[in-house]
């Protein structure tokens, strides 16, 4: 049993590395108008509507830290948005369903959009910068279409390792029944 938590704690850290890394190096090239794609927020959303709200609060804090140390002002402000996204998302872990791709992507949707107004209030707002249709328009709406279409690629990619891992789960806690 522990061997596959340790596999499942293995992934996790691969998935958040690998998305960390697509959005750092990769996504920048393919940015339409300066507007990339947010994978750690399809990545947080993902495991918390999947696996509950403390692996999505785990895995958001991570994401959101990594983010921080590469791009963040304050250390600790990406952690803590990107954990109560996970922790948000976690709290529809029971009206979670695989085969069905609307509810994540809504979920994913929403919680981009309160990324982007969280984002604004707090990083230009709060600095005297009241522009908000400009931002609404050119900035949250177009990151909110394209993190979206990018989820449609993405998320079965993670559900197929989610998966994996719990069928390997299945597997080993049937061995000692």
């Amino acid at each position: 049993m522990k061997v596959v938590k340790i596999k499942r704690m293995l992934m996790t850290v691969f998935l958040i590395l690998i998305c960390y890394l697509l959005q750092c190096t990769v996504f920048p090239a393919l940015a339409l108008a300066s507007i990339k794609p947010n994978l750690m927020i399809i990545l947080t959303a993902s495991f918390g509507f999947m696996r509950g709200s403390r692996t999505g609060m785990l895995v958001g804090f991570f994401s959101g830290l990594l983010i921080d140390i590469q791009f963040g002002n304050i250390l600790g402000f990406y952690a803590l948005i990107y954990m109560l996204i996970g922790y948000f998302n976690g709290l529809f872990q029971q009206m979670y369903f695989d085969e069905d791709i609307k509810f994540p992507l809504i979920l994913i949707g929403i919680s981009e959009f309160m990324y982007g107004l969280i984002i604004y209030f707090f990083m230009f707002m709060l600095r005297s910068e009241f522009n908000f249709p400009y931002y609404f328009m050119h900035i949250i709406v177009p990151e909110l279409i394209y993190t979206m279409l990018i989820t449609l690629g993405i998320y079965p990619l993670i559900l197929f390792m989610n998966h994996k891992l719990e069928a390997e789960e299945k597997r080993s806690a049937s061995k000692f029944v």
